[in-house]
């Protein structure tokens, strides 16, 4: 007999997926690249900056080679000494302009034409990275003229460059560069790595480890995730995962313990019918016995026949899927209530109190037995409560039943005097095995009583601000067709 939901006969393994980079591994591709584009955002000015220095350079010493070249008599300077004063600055001619004069200091192996023109004095940063990578991309000894400020109140200083003495100097600090670059880039990559596998990868790789350890084994609680200390995303994730993973322990081990009932009763439910059934033969042919107290007892005997033998065909149904629909239609409420007063024994207990006040002829619109069962089981957790209560306080024990109608709505509660519900379990207070605190509580009662009263339609809850505790059951009428009481009222 069926006691769960319908599970597949077996989980066929699910496919692993194609091995790829992990986190650790992806986040270093991502990182090399990032501090690459770094290293090259700093090479472009750095290079832009190193010729201009170089060129700045060449004007320096052109100024001084100037200072040198204007002192002297005209024509005193001797042509090897103007090479050898060229070859130290590396220019191939100096040229000077005072006011409207423009007069050539030294001149050695001048080129035919200037290929580029270059002013530093008005040099701007865009056009130097510009003029830097063009330099470096052309090819042959192009000549460059520099100009600048004049020492001595002069307008302009120029000098005649070679172009290929500068691209070497360029290539050779751009490698140079690179190697710096590419080292800083190493450690910078490694320690930002090691940093952020830290901080990040290995509390993700602990999460991981966890949700695939919990999927293994769901029902242990070794395999619950010990959140860390941390404040961030990182550590709500955890927390959170450790929240989730505990209250779904929590509802497996309540679902073997269902499924651990239902097999334990589905193993005595045959014969216990059996036995019922035999017993309720023997009360049939007490019925037939002519003594005025079995005459009396026996209806009520074979009433508590049948209804534990329609239990025990209906124990297993809160282990499936719900309880069956309920046979409604408007009862007397007394009876039934007069009825669980005898079934639970309190008829002839005089050690608790019974108080009914159900107003006179209400009824409600109710399956009888299913009523009886909720009630039985609010008025026997009553009992139960009333048992911790010490000896000394019999007088004030005391089981209250009350009953009122509110327009279409029939309204039952059942109040004791004990020491009423644990605050922390009235959160589930109606889950199955869930119990209220009390002594000998199994956890099913009020779990049961709430679906029956859902399935009417209605509503229990714990009534707050009583002494002990009250439940509150709330029934209303089923919605009348008007056509059929019209129809009905015809055929009256």
């Amino acid at each position: 007999m069926a006691i769960t939901d319908d599970q597949p006969d077996g989980e066929k393994p699910r496919p692993k997926p194609p091995y790829r980079l992990g986190l650790s591994g992806k986040l270093l591709l991502l990182t090399i690249p990032l501090v690459m584009i770094a290293g090259m955002l700093i090479y472009v000015p750095a290079i832009a900056n190193f010729r201009m220095n170089r060129l700045n350079d060449r004007l320096a010493a052109a100024n001084t080679a100037a200072l040198v070249l204007d002192a002297a008599p005209s024509g005193m300077v001797p042509d090897s000494l103007a090479r050898q004063i060229l070859t130290s600055i590396g220019a191939r001619a100096v040229a000077i302009k005072m006011g409207q004069q423009r007069r050539l200091l030294a001149s050695a192996d001048l080129p035919e034409a200037i290929d580029h023109d270059i002013d530093m004095r008005t040099m701007t940063a865009w056009s130097a990275i510009v003029d830097s990578f063009e330099t470096m991309l052309e090819s042959g000894n192009q000549s460059i003229r520099v100009v600048g400020p004049a020492p001595r109140g002069g307008q302009f200083i120029e000098v005649v460059i070679d172009e290929l003495p500068l691209r070497k100097a360029m290539y050779r600090f751009s490698g140079n560069l690179l190697l710096v670059s590419l080292g800083i880039a190493i450690l910078t990559a490694g320690l930002v790595y090691l940093a952020l596998n830290y901080l990040f990868v290995r509390p993700m790789r602990r999460l991981t480890a966890s949700l695939v350890g919990f999927h293994e084994n769901p029902e242990s609680s070794a395999r619950i995730i010990v959140p860390s200390q941390r404040g961030d995303e990182i550590g709500v994730a955890e927390r959170e995962l450790s929240d989730m993973q505990r209250d779904l322990v929590s509802m497996l081990h309540q679902k073997s313990r269902l499924a651990a009932l239902g097999l334990a009763v589905s193993k005595i439910n045959h014969d216990l019918r059996n036995l019922l059934a035999s017993s309720q033969l023997l009360s049939d042919q007490l019925a037939s016995v002519p003594d005025p107290r079995v005459q009396r007892f026996a209806p009520k005997l074979m009433r508590s026949l049948e209804r534990a033998i329609a239990f025990c065909q209906s124990t297993l149904s809160y282990g499936r899927a719900q309880e069956a629909a309920p046979d409604r239609r408007m009862i007397l409420v007394e009876p039934v209530v007069a009825e669980v007063r005898e079934s639970a024994g309190l008829a002839s207990d005089a050690s608790i109190g019974w108080v009914g006040a159900i107003e006179r002829g209400l009824v409600i619109d109710a399956d009888p037995d299913q009523l009886f069962r909720v009630l039985l089981n609010l008025v026997r957790n009553a009992a139960q409560a009333l048992e911790s209560r010490p000896k000394s306080e019999a007088g004030a024990l005391q089981i209250r039943i009350t009953g009122r109608r509110e327009g279409s709505v029939a309204i039952i509660e059942v109040s004791d005097t004990g020491p009423g519900v644990a605050p922390d379990a009235r959160e589930r207070l109606f889950e199955a095995f869930q119990t209220s605190g009390r002594p000998g509580g199994s956890g099913l009662g009020l779990a049961i009583a709430a679906e029956l009263v859902r399935a009417h339609g209605g509503d229990i809850h714990l009534v707050e601000g009583t002494i002990g505790a009250t439940f509150r059951v709330s029934i209303p009428d089923r919605p009348v067709e008007l056509q059929s009481v019209r129809n009905e009222r015809a055929m009256a």
